[in-house]
Parts: C-alpha cells; structure tokens; sequence
C-alpha cells in the first residue's frame, strides 16, 4: 500500500521484527471521549460475541492459494480493467482516502473500471491515527466511495495500518488499539460489515502489542513479501489476503503493482463480498 506522503513506511519483513509482543489488556475497555461511537467499546473477551468458526478467516490456510488480486492507487494512473482481468486478477483493493482530507483522484475511476470488467472490488484507507480519531477518518472514507453495497462485486473496505515509523503516530499501544477500535466500530456502524485489516506482522507487533482482540470479526490481509506468508500476527488463525510482492507486472498497467493472493476459492471471495461467510 502507499501513502500520498513523501514520507512512507516501507514493510519490514516479519524476519527483523524483534519486539517483544506485550499482552494488552484484552478486557472490554472504553473508548476514549471524542473518539468513540456512543457506547462502543474496545473489543476482546468481554462483549464481542463467540469466535466465528474457522471458515471465517479465509479458510485455514491453503496449500496454495491461487485466486490472485492486486492493490491500487493514483499511482499506477490509467488503468485497462478489461486487460487486468483477462490477465487473471481476480480482486483489487482500491486506495480511496487517506487521514481527514486526502482522496485518491483515481478511485472512481478505478473502482467503476473494476466492476465493469469483473474484478472484485474494495475500497481502502490509509490510516493517519496522529491527524485525527478514528470515528472522523472512518466517516471520511465512507463519504468518500468506501461504503458497502450487496452486488456480488464489491468487499468491505480495509484499514490500510502500516505507518508512522518506529514512533507509530506518537501513539502508544492503547491508544492505538482505541483508534483502530474507533475506526472499526464507526465503519460497522455505517455500512453494516466489519472491516478488513492491513498490516505487517513487525508493525502490529510493535504498534500495537499483537493485540489479539480483533480477530473474531475483522479478517486480516497480510503484507510479507518473502516466499511465504509466515506466522500471522494478533492471533489471526491465517491469513484472508497475502499481499506477496511489491514488484509485480501486470498487462494493463504501466509499471509496477502490489500482487496478492486470496485463501480461498473465487466463490468464496464472492461469499465474502455478499457478507453470507
């Protein structure tokens, strides 16, 4: 994924991670005041309902994952859908906003384009937790393109969490968990489904404890470019997507793109999009 800012947070390969994964508190635990949705709370063991069953995290993990997507934004510019999925893409997440302000120039057009051609879409934000709470930047991406809508072709939107250095945002492990929980909770409120979340395994780690309270409702797309995608953080059993490389080419667009992999079968994305697994 890429930020709009000069400043971007390259992916650390899950190898270098060397922090030490703190235990947060996995209790019910309040959101902090004006960053919350009336009432929500930080999930974990208390209030957050039974696990789903294994099918819900995409599947344990396949041998070999062969349903292949890819990420995009302005920066890959004109895009030829027709020739994307005629290449074999199957799915593409598709930047829309970044922080409080910014929306990627190119997703309506990507996000139409993809439909068009049968691609499987959604939509994603690339967090900045230091601009704002998350109920306020959740908002910005729905009224922005990232909403939901039960037409066979289009995911629940993704929170893109990768930035912000070894610093994170200047936020600590709670209150970074209280944001992406903010985030979460407002979107779910909005549209009706759970986001997907977009991490590496060294910044969820490092940023957040590997908190393990999301993993009943949120399923993970994981960034690893290596030649497997390794153990997943925060407790998720596997991973939904595995975002593989950075480098790919693809026909249709100029350059290259992030290439992914789903955990599944094609009819299993398209239960996906239509929120019935």
């Amino acid at each position: 994924m890429i930020s709009s800012e000069p400043t971007r947070f390259v992916h650390r390969r899950s190898a270098r991670a060397t922090v030490a994964a703190a235990t947060l508190v996995a209790a019910t635990v309040p959101l902090g005041a004006g960053s919350a949705v009336a009432g929500a709370t930080v999930p974990g063991t208390a209030g957050w309902g039974t696990s789903h069953p294994a099918s819900f995290y995409g599947l344990r993990q396949a041998s070999t994952p062969t349903v292949r997507g890819i990420d995009v934004s302005h920066y890959q510019g004109w895009i030829n859908w027709p020739a994307v999925r005629r290449s074999g893409v199957q799915f593409t997440y598709i930047k829309a906003t970044e922080g409080i302000r910014l929306r990627d120039p190119r997703f309506s057009q990507n996000y139409l384009g993809a439909y068009r051609a049968g691609v499987i879409r959604g939509a994603y934000h690339y967090a900045r937790p230091n601009r704002s709470g998350g109920v306020r930047q959740a908002d910005h991406l729905v009224n922005n393109g990232g909403a939901w809508s039960r037409d066979n072709r289009t995911l629940p939107a993704m929170l893109d969490l990768e930035g912000g250095g070894r610093a994170c945002y200047g936020l600590g492990r709670g209150a970074m968990v209280r944001w992406i929980a903010a985030f979460l909770n407002r979107y779910h409120a909005r549209t009706g489904r759970w986001a997907m979340i977009y991490t590496t395994r060294s910044w969820w780690i490092h940023c957040t404890g590997n908190y393990t309270g999301f993993t009943a409702r949120h399923r993970l797309m994981l960034a690893r470019y290596s030649s497997s995608p390794g153990t997943p953080p925060g407790g998720w059993r596997a991973f939904t997507i595995w975002q593989h490389t950075a480098k790919g080419r693809v026909p249709g667009i100029a350059g290259d793109v992030d290439r992914d992999l789903f955990n599944g079968s094609r009819r299993w994305l398209i239960a996906i999009a239509n929120n019935t697994r």
